[in-house]
């Protein structure tokens, strides 16, 4: 009786554990929005030892203001690294499908993404607020 309780346990525990690291790789909404820009679309944490664990972000991001003469583009940052851009095209909406990893990890735990209206040299940009995740 006691051997068929461990065995119960384990296996338990074994596909609980499956299943959080099912839960942990699966698409979770993403809707960012700002003057004159829109992306919506999803993210996901991609598993260990694929792509470095990286923060894979897909979806369409468009130009919502097609008279102000402005580009939109995507921030994505990762753990210590810089901010990495995502560009769009005035008038259009773009497809995006970008994989963001921490070279030096076997998995990346921390991200950050915003989304920004490029005004030009003279102007700042506007943007959403800083949307923050962990694994």
């Amino acid at each position: 009786m006691r051997k068929f309780a461990t065995a119960v346990v384990a296996a338990g525990l074994f596909f609980g554990g499956m299943g959080v690291a099912v839960a942990d790789s699966s698409w979770h909404e993403l809707k960012l929005s700002t003057t004159g820009a829109v992306f919506a679309g999803g993210y996901k944490w991609e598993p260990k030892q694929q792509n470095h664990g990286a923060f894979h972000v897909q979806g369409k991001l468009s130009d919502d203001n097609h008279s102000d003469g402005h580009n939109t583009y995507l921030r994505v940052k990762v753990a210590g690294y810089d901010w990495r851009n995502v560009k769009g095209v005035q008038k259009k909406t773009v497809t995006v499908d970008r994989v963001f990893f921490d070279n030096a990890a076997l998995q990346t735990n921390y991200a950050e993404t915003q989304l920004c209206r490029d005004r030009g040299s003279l102007r700042p940009d506007n943007c959403s607020d800083v949307r923050k995740f962990r694994r």
